[in-house]
């Protein structure tokens, strides 16, 4: 498939003009600046419409819960828990971590079950949410082993970046599909289960939060609260980690990753603003994935995306529902990556980008499937703790999202692509220089 670039006016003629002799994936990256440059937002208008979308958190939704962990702090601090779980309670639970470690084996099995109690429990939003953020995961996971990255990283390198990678999405995983599986065994029952969070290690912010969707069904202020929950557990796990930090996030090509734009999360759904509908992508960039504050506001904004535009989340619909995930970005975009290697691994790496496709006769980026990239490890054990310990600071997220205006990254994705392109046959000229 070929996405076309903008039509040559007079002016953009005599720019052309003058790149000729540029290296070419020079001559590429700058055509695809100008085509984001000139294209309009019609897509995005069509999609969202020209009013300002929300997803709403009402201030009577807001008072409630500051009230109720409030009151869930004072029980904390004065030294008042849970009772402890009945014999019939005990095999909940028990059944509930059999699960989660089921599950918890890699990427792909992660990835699955969150889609499959999300079609459970519609209801859930997150639970979708977190399966396409879970599918970028994985995408980003097998890039390590593709066609492209492995020029500009050492195994030493890879390795580090995907037990990162990995980490965070293991410690996600084993925090939030606990409580969803207790969400679902609760409405089977019929009786609410939450005062069992506290046996499954669960930070006591989530209480008044599953309490209060269970008699109010507020999707938005529980997908809120999942996000500030997730992103809080991982701060010191992963992000404060000293080994990743050493290992990766201190490290000059994670740095470069705004760059790169190594940092994309990108939703794949069809557009009806175009004939026939084209695969687009929508979602964002994050800029800093050291702040704790841009990651939670990045996921709202995800959130907002999902289900604030209609043609995306239906779009997202049909393609979680026809797409199994494997962990190849060819699971997206067939027309530019393969889950078979189509050239050896050892040859000098061709150019092959022109614009946003293949040049005539190029072979498509390897992209493997997860199995083929990362066999199964075992999981370090995990730190307990509960990170909540006063209620302002997360607070002050639970307000109502307003929806991007610029969500469409198919552009961005395929601009990406070309500046990783552009490193790889950089590295390799100055290789050649340097012998």
């Amino acid at each position: 498939m070929k996405l076309n670039l903008p039509p040559k006016s007079n002016d953009t003629q005599g720019f052309y003009g003058k790149m000729r002799g540029l290296p070419g994936a020079v001559v590429g990256l700058i055509k695809q600046q100008a085509a984001k440059f000139m294209n309009s937002s019609e897509l995005t208008e069509h999609e969202h419409g020209s009013s300002t979308a929300y997803i709403e958190i009402s201030p009577a939704a807001q008072a409630r819960l500051e009230k109720a962990l409030h009151q869930q702090l004072a029980l904390l601090q004065g030294g008042v828990t849970s009772p402890s779980p009945t014999a019939q309670e005990q095999q909940i639970l028990e059944s509930i971590i059999a699960q989660t470690h089921l599950h918890n084996r890699n990427n792909v099995t992660r990835t699955h079950a969150y889609w499959v109690i999300y079609r459970e429990h519609p209801e859930l939003h997150w639970a979708l949410l977190a399966h396409m953020v879970s599918r970028n995961g994985g995408w980003s996971m097998t890039d390590l082993r593709g066609e492209l990255v492995p020029h500009l990283m050492n195994n030493d390198a890879s390795e580090h970046a995907f037990s990162f990678l990995e980490r965070a999405n293991v410690l996600i995983f084993q925090d939030a599909y606990p409580q969803l599986l207790l969400y679902a065994e609760s409405k089977k029952r019929r009786q609410r289960l939450f005062h069992l969070l506290p046996y499954l290690h669960i930070s006591t912010w989530m209480l008044p939060i599953w309490q209060d969707f269970w008699l109010y069904q507020d999707s938005a202020l529980l997908t809120i609260g999942l996000i500030i929950n997730e992103q809080h557990y991982i701060e010191e796990r992963v992000v404060q980690n000293p080994l990743y930090k050493q290992t990766v996030l201190d490290t000059a090509l994670f740095k470069t990753q705004a760059w790169l734009q190594l940092n994309q999360v990108g939703f794949p759904f069809r557009s009806s603003s175009m004939t026939p509908p084209q695969p687009h992508l929508a979602g964002l960039i994050l800029e800093s994935f050291t702040k704790l504050t841009e990651r939670i506001e990045f996921g709202k904004s995800l959130y907002a995306i999902l289900y604030g535009v209609p043609g995306v989340l239906q779009g997202v619909f049909a393609f979680a529902s026809g797409t199994p995930h494997t962990g190849s970005r060819s699971d997206y975009w067939p027309h530019l990556f393969a889950p078979i290697r189509k050239t050896p691994p050892d040859r000098k790496y061709q150019e092959r980008l022109d614009g946003y496709s293949l040049k005539k006769g190029a072979a498509p980026f390897y992209s493997p499937p997860l199995h083929s990239a990362w066999p199964d490890r075992p999981i370090a054990p995990i730190e307990r703790g509960d990170w909540f310990k006063l209620e302002g600071e997360p607070l002050q997220h639970i307000r109502s999202i307003e929806v991007p205006s610029a969500y469409d990254l198919t552009q961005d994705l395929c601009l990406g692509l070309s500046k990783i392109e552009l490193a790889v046959v950089s590295a390799q000229a100055i290789k050649k220089i340097i012998r």
